[in-house]
């Protein structure tokens, strides 16, 4: 496993990096790595974002120094999203097995966390959400809804909401995976939002939310393409320009919008002192600057 840290600064200081450090200070720019869980730990609300792809072995997470626990969980809860092939997780000797785009929470006090893949060729990309927990949740897998059927009995359909227009480019789906209507967390809130073709901004209005911060990981990008992630406050814009499956950290006094040259997918997690998803506070566009 490899474990990075990053720190947690003022808004004003953001106003004063170039793009080398505004990179630095935010951008994840590797999750996946074969055989390996590559993970960063952000002061901004302790929370942990990376990820796990098992391809000739299976891969356990394991704790580091910086946690001062005996196992990862100990004090934390998780939330897991698989972006690749089929693969599976098993917590203290249960399985759980993760189709694409599927998803899991994990509550606090499990001690043994493993990665594998279905099929070395076509390996599981596991996205990983950790934040402090104080109480344990029943672990759920969270799968998205088929039309006309049921959930099958080891899982629950995530929440979706259907926002945005082609014509303001914004057309996309919000597929809520660990929210409170869901499966109960501590204070992880996580989901995955899908853009129509044809559509580019993935959040507007901008927002803010000072009760919590947030971090994105984009993927289904081509390798071609970008997404321009643009952060900092609201008259004092920065931007980070993204490429597939990379992540940004968005701390709480920051805007969260970006646009991307062709259509995306990304994953949202949050923590912070409010659950409530749609407790922001929105900026006109022509507002910003």
């Amino acid at each position: 496993m490899k474990f990075d840290i990053r720190y947690s600064n003022h808004p004003d200081d953001s106003k004063n990096y170039d793009t080398k450090e505004l990179r630095k200070k935010y951008l994840i720019k590797k999750l996946f790595e074969e055989d390996e869980i590559l993970l960063t730990y952000s002061h901004q609300d302790r929370i942990i974002a990376g990820g796990a792809m098992p391809v000739k072995k299976s891969l356990s997470l394991g704790t580091f120094k910086e946690l001062a626990t005996a196992y990862f969980l100990e004090r934390r809860e998780m939330g897991v999203i698989n972006i690749g092939g089929e693969g599976v997780i098993t917590l203290d000797g249960k399985k759980y097995v993760l189709g694409h785009k599927q998803g899991i929470y994990i509550g606090m006090g499990t001690k043994e966390v493993e990665f594998s893949s279905k099929d070395a060729k076509n390996p599981a990309k596991f996205y990983i959400n950790s934040c402090p927990a104080h109480k344990t949740y029943p672990t759920v897998k969270i799968i998205q809804p088929v039309e006309g059927k049921p959930a099958p009995a080891d899982a629950k359909y995530c929440v979706q909401r259907h926002l945005g227009t082609a014509e303001g480019m914004n057309k996309r789906t919000i597929n809520q995976f660990i929210i409170g209507d869901v499966c109960e967390s501590c204070q992880l809130a996580m989901g995955m939002t899908e853009l129509a073709e044809g559509s580019g901004w993935n959040t507007l209005p901008s927002h803010t939310h000072e009760r919590r911060m947030e971090v994105y990981m984009y993927f289904d990008l081509p390798e071609t393409e970008a997404v321009i992630h643009l952060m900092g406050t609201p008259r004092e814009t920065r931007h980070i320009f993204m490429h597939n499956e990379q992540a940004v950290i968005s701390p709480s006094w920051s805007i969260h919008t970006g646009i991307g040259t062709h259509n995306y997918t990304f994953i949202w997690g949050m923590c912070g002192e409010n659950q409530t998803y749609d407790d922001m506070d929105n900026i006109a566009t022509k507002d910003l600057r």
